[in-house]
Formats: C-alpha cells, sequence, structure tokens
C-alpha cells in the first residue's frame, strides 16, 4: 500500500493541541483523535452516554488503544517547527530589505500573524505558501522514510 503525500501533509497542516492526526499503516487513512476521545477509549464505560458523533470519533480511539501497532502519529506542530520556516524563508529572500522587514516581524508576540501581514504586504504571498508547501513536503516524505511508509507524490 502507498500513502499519498498530500494526504499525510494535509493531516500535519490540521493538527491542534487538542487531538492528533494518525496514518491507519493498514488502509492508508489518516483519521483525527481528541486526546478527549483517547481518554474515553481507555475508559469505555462512557461511551454509551456519547452523542453519536463523538461515538465515531472514539470507535477509531479505541482501535487506536487496541491496536496501536497499526497507526503512526503524524508529525505535530512540535514536529514541525513553523518559525523555523519563517526564518528560513527569510534567509532565502535575495531582497535585503524584504529580508530585514520580514526578520522584524517574525521577533516577539505576535510574530506569526506579523509575518503573514508583512508578505501579504510585501505582494510575497505565495512565494511563502510554495515555500511553505515545499517545507511540509519534505517532513512528509522524512515521516515516510523513518516509518517504512511507501508514498506517491
Amino acid at each position: 500500500m502507498k500513502v499519498k503525500l498530500d494526504h499525510i501533509v494535509d493531516g500535519m497542516q490540521m493538527q491542534s493541541e487538542e487531538g492528533n492526526d494518525y496514518l491507519n499503516l493498514e488502509t492508508g487513512e489518516i483519521v483525527y483523535v481528541s486526546r478527549t476521545s483517547l481518554r474515553i477509549a481507555e475508559d469505555e464505560e462512557e461511551f454509551d452516554h456519547l452523542p453519536e458523533w463523538q461515538q465515531d470519533e472514539v470507535t477509531i480511539a479505541i482501535d487506536i488503544v487496541e491496536n496501536f501497532d497499526k497507526y503512526v502519529s503524524l508529525p505535530t506542530s512540535f514536529d514541525i517547527h513553523e518559525y523555523d520556516m519563517m526564518e528560513r524563508f527569510c534567509y532565502s529572500l535575495s531582497d535585503h530589505r524584504k529580508q530585514g522587514i520580514l526578520f522584524n516581524a517574525i521577533r516577539g508576540k505576535g510574530a506569526f500573524r506579523r509575518f503573514k501581514d508583512e508578505v501579504y504586504r510585501l505582494e510575497i504571498a505565495e512565494q511563502w505558501y510554495d515555500y511553505r508547501d515545499h517545507c511540509y513536503k519534505e517532513i512528509a516524505k522524512e515521516f515516510c522514510q523513518s516509518n517504512n511508509i511507501e508514498y506517491i507524490e
């Protein structure tokens, strides 16, 4: 089975602090499971009292808990380091004025918002998103290689 690299990238970009995305190694499916659902999966007595929409997610969480070897957690925001991506993007720019503006934007609290605002103001948003997409693909490839997962681009 080969996994589409774009599916892994999409899952990585959708990560949140409330849960994780997992790759089912048997089906190639990417599934999201909240931390709450994983907690409930370990204490199945709560299952019957859940609304139907949450039972579906908890069913997946139960499968992850009981068959952990058939799932692998996708890289999280802590693994991805988007701030480092922004910094490397700044270094990649040949226009030193734009480079300086972006370096100033990524300093301190609110760096992500200021950076995004500046790439739009400087009219290099498309260049940034292409760079970021390339970085995500490289991380996804490394993830696949380190977990012996075959992929297609």
